[in-house]
């Protein structure tokens, strides 16, 4: 029998979820759209004079979509429309709403890595290093990852099953489709807790970087440090409160949509745990605005003189990107992005 026949013999309960997370979604669209639309307006009047600008110019493009998706989840959550207007949702919408969220995730990893590079090795050589080669990364992540993300729209049936007068994505797709899945979000998986791994990694050698300037300078700042401390904190525990609790119940609820191994009550509580994190994940989209002005100088900059409608002059700006390039030498964390 064809698995995905047997993947949607359960019927899903909907009741709470259906009036609760489109709720959610429409608050969390309306902030996103506003604070994305400044971050999007404001980083592209910075030029883009290094890499860790290139990458955050491509965080607020996909976080960008990733917003503009959230209208459709809407609808098809709160269940008006037609089946075909789910079907377009689970068929589009939901696969760019998460192949979006994976872009951002090794995105904000290369920021890491990059701020790294220019902390800890600051004198070394890296290809990394320059603008173009942070073009062509950025623009290699984006084809890689829609790439990958194409199968899915690929394999599903055109006539998908409806059960009890509900459509559940998963039975949209063929048995190839549902194997592509699995094996898509175990990769995912590797994405999300590799980008982690390496984010810790490189904060830990830059803590102590910024820690050990403190003590050559024999600064006794102790609320610079502090600072320091806090601010690398927030970057890293932002991404960790987001995305980890998604990525625990992720691989079970998928299971539970690609094989028949599950009771359908198991299936329905796996699918409100994977609702309640995603949204939690796609809070991330609202926070991403708000760490630009924490953390990186030339937006903030920027932003204050739009708030107050007083034309940033062309010194101002230039002096904002002398200062940011020297503060790679000693605080980076402190005044930029990751």
């Amino acid at each position: 029998m064809n698995t995905s026949n047997l993947s949607i013999k359960c019927v899903r309960d909907t009741s709470v979820t259906a009036v609760v997370f489109p709720v959610l979604y429409s608050l969390l669209f309306i902030v996103a759209l506003v604070l994305n639309s400044l971050a999007a307006w404001i980083f592209f009047s910075i030029p883009s004079t290094s890499t860790f600008v290139v990458f955050l110019k491509n965080v607020v493009v996909a976080d960008l979509l990733m917003t503009l998706t959230i209208p459709l989840r809407v609808l098809s959550d709160a269940g008006v429309g037609s089946w075909q207007l789910r079907a377009f949702y689970c068929r589009y919408s939901a696969v760019l709403f998460y192949i979006t969220m994976y872009i951002s995730i090794l995105l904000l990893g290369l920021i890491s890595l990059d701020r790294y590079l220019k902390i800890v090795r600051p004198f070394g050589k890296c290809a990394l290093g320059r603008v173009r080669v942070g073009q062509v990364v950025s623009a290699a992540v984006w084809v890689v990852m829609l790439s990958l993300a194409l199968p899915n729209v690929i394999l599903s049936d055109e006539q998908p099953k409806i059960t009890g007068n509900k459509l559940k994505c998963s039975s949209m797709k063929s048995k190839a489709g549902l194997l592509w899945h699995e094996g898509f979000n175990y990769f995912c998986q590797v994405i999300f807790w590799g980008t982690l791994c390496l984010m810790v990694v490189c904060y830990t050698f830059i803590s102590k970087k910024v820690y050990e300037s403190y003590k050559a300078s024999k600064s006794r700042s102790h609320a610079a440090r502090r600072r320091t401390k806090a601010k690398v904190f927030v970057v890293v525990g932002v991404f960790f409160i987001c995305f980890a609790p998604f990525h625990f119940t992720r691989v079970p609820y998928t299971l539970t949509q690609t094989r028949n191994t599950s009771p359908c009550k198991a299936q329905n509580d796996w699918y409100i745990a994977k609702e309640t994190t995603l949204w939690l994940s796609a809070t991330n989209v609202c926070l991403d605005p708000l760490i630009y002005v924490f953390l990186c100088k030339m937006f903030r900059r920027r932003l204050t003189a739009t708030l107050c409608q007083k034309p940033l002059q062309k010194n101002d700006m230039d002096s904002a990107i002398v200062t940011s390039t020297q503060m790679e030498m000693t605080e980076i964390p402190i005044n930029n992005r990751l």
